[in-house]
């Protein structure tokens, strides 16, 4: 079976030191780069299937970065970072990043959320490039072809809008999806006063979906920066997660 390839980019020695560390336990090749610019070369040349980014860089800042891979990539790109501010995460999800890990960081929830980049990334990769026509995620299945979805096998009636949200966080399970990005893909734009109307959405989808909409295990939310579907493992049964 073939490592897994992680690039870290990250101009802290430590942190650098604890990432490889971890990847190394966990058998996963890594290279490194300290630099905006020596991490574009990587992700060229060591073709990686995980970007592990710091957004403070002495070149470069890592947005400009995400940008640039994303103008020919869908390498998934995790964020690493101090920056915790809402408006940090939102300009580094906007820009294309997978995920936002704020530092410091536990170890256990880095490799989970490796994993979960590496699961989209290899699903995304699926037979031809085609989309499953049935997604299943614990007891939540929707079938695209037929345009129905299902809990615990009993069908359940979504409105047009929270079927379209539905199957845009499916599509894109694991991954935190800003609200200006779900409004331009279900609305068709990102209107400064559209937030309220898209919260009020996933409220209806959670209250149909969710077997305890106050402590969600389907749809987590980021506070002030968007929302995200969680990959239920199969042989697990999950643990109710939310804010």
């Amino acid at each position: 079976m073939n490592k897994a390839k992680i690039l870290v980019v990250e101009d802290d020695r430590a942190i650098r030191n604890l990432i490889t560390t971890t990847l190394e336990t966990q058998d996963y090749q890594y290279h490194t780069a300290a630099k905006g610019s020596e991490a574009l070369l990587e992700a060229v040349s060591f073709q990686p299937d995980v970007m592990l980014l710091d957004l403070g860089l002495p070149d470069m800042d890592g947005v400009s970065i995400i940008e640039k891979v994303r103008g020919w990539s869908a390498l998934p790109i995790i964020v690493v970072s101090a920056r915790s501010e809402d408006r940090d995460k939102i300009d580094a999800l906007d820009a294309g990043a997978d995920d936002y890990l704020t530092k410091p960081f536990s170890v256990d929830e880095l490799l989970a959320r490796l994993r979960v980049a590496l699961r989209r990334a290899r699903q995304d990769a699926g037979p031809a490039g085609s989309p499953e026509a049935v997604f299943t995620n614990g007891e939540l299945t929707i079938d695209y072809a037929a345009g129905c979805t299902y809990l615990a096998g009993s069908e359940i009636h979504l409105t047009p809008i929270e079927y379209k949200l539905l199957c845009l966080l499916a599509k894109n399970v694991g991954k935190v999806l800003t609200h200006n990005y779900i409004l331009r893909q279900v609305w068709g734009s990102a209107l400064p006063g559209d937030t309220p109307s898209l919260r009020v959405f996933m409220a209806t989808l959670r209250k149909k979906i969710e077997p305890a909409p106050a402590q969600p295990k389907y749809i987590q939310t980021h506070v002030g920066v968007g929302y995200r579907m969680l990959r239920i493992p199969e042989s697990v049964p999950a643990a109710p997660q939310g804010e």
